[in-house]
């Protein structure tokens, strides 16, 4: 039976064996070539920085297979000198070898971390990972050239492998993670249903994604509020200027295409989005959770949290998108105490329901209603009389409620967009 579907999942699955190494200071270092997907999981879900360790094997000149040691960066060299001994291999011999492997290790290097510097490793938390382990001989060498680079911790961690190797490799690692661990266990590959190879440039792009924690991300992710899972879809372009959360209401979701159209035209100007379910489908059924502004409030804030904790938000402005109850719930949030999201707009939403929370609500407030949205436009600008700070109501000219009627939507995602450009970003857009 397979175990994994890709490479990408396995490494989210060992990622949540990992977890108890997320606030130790980490460096996650991936065994080329299959190696790297997992770890770009792991280091994702660590919040920690990716490297590759490029190990080779030294082999005894007439049986190769056979290691009598591994040569790392910075002129690690680890010696098994047993094998030596048995296979009476003389200096000169071995000078030989390691020349070849030391080339062909710069080679490597080169092609997979080009100009960036190595991370440090000394003092730090390392969790070497590749996609499997058959024998344990290139993991093992890993765990060694780590240690010999000044690791204080090593840490092994691989999706699958065999009982005896774990075994072994429990001896130069201080801890070995697993995910599955078959008695019946022939080739790595079994337990992939996708175990195409990994070519050098999916290596040097996943490398380089990694090193600059605001590359393009579009993923779906799973935010955690309380005992709730609320599901999402985190898009960032590369060199964002800031993440606006999008805090949808009633009878609608992340999967919205009134949102996902608006999200689409904020991705073009450079900024971040979050769609996200304020609501887990069996608490939807329950029409008093929808309007329970505290309570998806308290869900938008937690997702404030996450997304400034994922390194693709971190020291990023963030603003909050709202319609219908989520509008209440983005401005509830806006007020709480310590929170610095930066700009909030409301499309077609119900402010007023945010209630004594209105006068505390001192960020940039954008209102955007529908001209023919009689009831909802009267409460809006009741609302906006009550903010504490900037704020503005904007009034689309032939929109109804759900800004059907042709153009409307468009005019309401652009004054979001133009709103969000002018108080995320230091230079208002231009």
């Amino acid at each position: 039976m397979t175990g994994f579907r890709d490479r990408a999942d396995a490494g989210r699955r060992l990622a949540e064996r990992l977890e108890r190494y997320r606030h130790d200071d980490v460096v996650v270092l991936a065994l080329p070539r299959g190696g790297v997907p997992v770890a770009a999981e792991v280091a994702r879900a660590l919040h920690a920085p990716l490297d590759v360790i490029v190990v080779r094997k030294v082999g005894v000149p007439f049986q190769p297979e056979l290691a009598m040691g591994a040569v790392g960066e910075d002129g690690v060299r680890i010696v098994n000198h047993d094998v030596v001994r048995a296979a009476g291999v003389g200096e000169a011999q071995w000078a030989r070898v390691e020349q070849r492997e030391r080339e062909e290790l710069a080679r490597r290097v080169a092609r997979f971390r080009g100009a960036r510097p190595r991370i440090p490793l000394a003092g730090r938390t390392v969790v070497v990972v590749d996609d499997g382990i058959a024998t344990g001989s290139t993991a093992m060498a890993a765990c060694r050239v780590a240690r010999a680079s000044g690791a204080a911790r090593v840490i092994l961690a691989v999706p699958v492998a065999p009982p005896r190797s774990v075994d072994e490799l429990q001896r130069v690692a201080d801890d070995v993670v697993v995910v599955d661990m078959p008695a019946h266990f022939h080739a790595v590959g079994q337990w992939y249903a996708d175990f195409s190879q990994t070519t050098d440039d999916e290596v040097v792009a996943l490398l380089e994604e990694a090193a600059d924690p605001r590359a393009a991300v579009d993923e779906e992710v799973e935010v955690l509020s309380g005992g709730a899972s609320l599901g999402g879809r985190l898009t960032v372009p590369a060199g964002a200027a800031g993440v606006v959360l999008f805090a949808h209401g009633s009878g609608s979701s992340r999967h919205s295409p009134r949102n996902r159209f608006a999200a689409d035209v904020l991705h073009e100007a450079c900024l971040g989005t979050l769609l996200f379910d304020l609501l887990t489908p069996g608490e939807e059924a329950d029409r008093a959770n929808v309007f329970d502004v505290g309570l998806l409030g308290r869900r938008l804030l937690d997702a404030t949290r996450w997304v400034r904790d994922r390194p693709e938000g971190s020291g990023l402005p963030l603003g909050y998108f709202g319609a219908s109850t989520g509008a209440a719930a983005a401005l509830w949030a806006a007020a709480e105490p310590g929170n610095d999201v930066a700009a909030v707009v409301s499309r077609g939403g119900r402010p007023d329901l945010a209630g004594d929370r209105l006068p505390a609500v001192n960020v940039p407030t954008l209102l955007v209603v529908g001209e023919r949205d009689d009831v909802v436009l009267q409460l809006n600008r009741q609302a906006a009389a009550r903010l504490g700070g900037e704020h503005r109501v904007e009034v689309v000219d032939g929109a109804g409620h759900l800004f059907e009627e042709p153009g409307t939507l468009a005019m309401a995602a652009h004054l979001a967009r133009d709103w969000f450009l002018r108080h995320l970003t230091t230079d208002g857009g231009r």
